[in-house]
Order: C-alpha cells, then structure tokens, then sequence
C-alpha cells in the first residue's frame, strides 16, 4: 500500500485590500505523497488570493493532468479562471487559454523556465496569461517558503494581508504567533 495523503486545514482571516475582499474562509487541502510543502503552501495561498464564489480546487486532485490546480466556475459550470500552480506544460496552458478562461500561474520555483518555454512556445493567447512569484520581503533575508513552512501545521489559524502587491501571512498557534511576508512579482513575457 502506498503513502496517503496528509490533510491540512486552513482557516484564514483574509484581508485582500487590492481587490476589497474581507472575510474568513476555511477549507481543507491535501499533501499528497509525491507533493512538496512548498507546492501545497502556494496552493494555499493562491486559493486564498482568488478567493470568490466558485472557486475549487481540481476534482481530481493534482493527479489530474487535464484540469487545473484551482479553478472558479460559474453556476452553469463554465471556468471563468484557470489556475496552474509551478512550472504547468505549454500544452496545458494553450490548452488553459482556448478555453476563454483568465489564465494564472502561481510558480512555487523560480519561474524563469516557465516565462522562457511559454515565449519560445506556440501557445494560444500567451501574452495574456498571469505568472506571479513569491519573494521574501527585503527586510527578512530569509526564504519566504522556507518561514512558511515551519509555520504550518496540519490545522492552520492564518491572517492573510495583501495589500499593494505584498503578503503578509501571520500564524496563531499553541506555539505563539510567527509571521512571513512576501512580495507578489508578476512576470511578463520576454522578462
């Protein structure tokens, strides 16, 4: 029998000053076996910055090769936006782009690769897709995922600021309060 996936709650006091989105969401999110806690951590955290009604994380978990990490649909079912979490394919976001939806990418790596193969790449709509990256805020030196991680816990008491492109991620826990701020990059093609 092979490894489970590990189940992780996530319940975030959400304070999304660029969009005025202020309120508490709670779901749950799986580390499965073949997954890294920092892939996990930036679903978590994409999840949040995207929060709208509608929005899910893929059926078939991140095994499922045809659909997105995260996705918001409409009540008659259409995906209004797609949302790839790393380094997706070139097939999958032409794939992503031809279906009308807003296209983003949340890169839990450097995301240079992926900026390079989508603009050497024959892929539809390509200038209109998103790519964000997290870096640690200047005045903490450390690795924002590295922080992050030894923050998390499997039942996570988290309040989310973002505010002007920066993220702020305060965590309460038994332990005491830890803290991790980033700053949110946005990637252009050619960059």
């Amino acid at each position: 029998m092979g490894n489970r996936a590990t189940l992780y709650r996530f319940r975030i006091e959400l304070s999304d000053v660029d969009r005025g989105v202020y309120q508490p969401i709670d779901f749950r999110a799986a580390l499965h076996p073949s997954e890294t806690p920092r892939y996990l951590l930036t679903r978590a955290i994409a999840y949040a910055l995207n929060f709208q009604e509608g929005i899910e994380f893929a059926p078939g978990g991140i095994s499922d090769t045809e659909e997105p990490a995260l996705r918001v649909k409409t009540m008659d079912g259409r995906t209004l936006e797609w949302i790839e979490i790393g380094n997706p394919s070139t097939k999958k976001l032409h794939k992503a782009s031809k279906s009308g939806a807003v296209v983003k990418v949340y890169a839990h790596k450097d995301p240079g690769q992926l900026v390079k193969e989508l603009s050497d790449g024959d892929v539809h709509r390509k200038d209109e897709i998103e790519i964000y990256s997290l870096k640690a805020s200047k005045e903490s030196g450390e690795d924002f995922f590295e922080r992050l991680e030894k923050m998390v816990e499997r039942d996570n008491k988290w309040n989310l600021i973002f505010n002007e492109g920066s993220i702020s991620i305060t965590s309460q826990s038994a332990s005491g309060e830890k803290s991790a701020s980033a700053e949110l990059r946005r990637h252009k093609l050619g960059d």
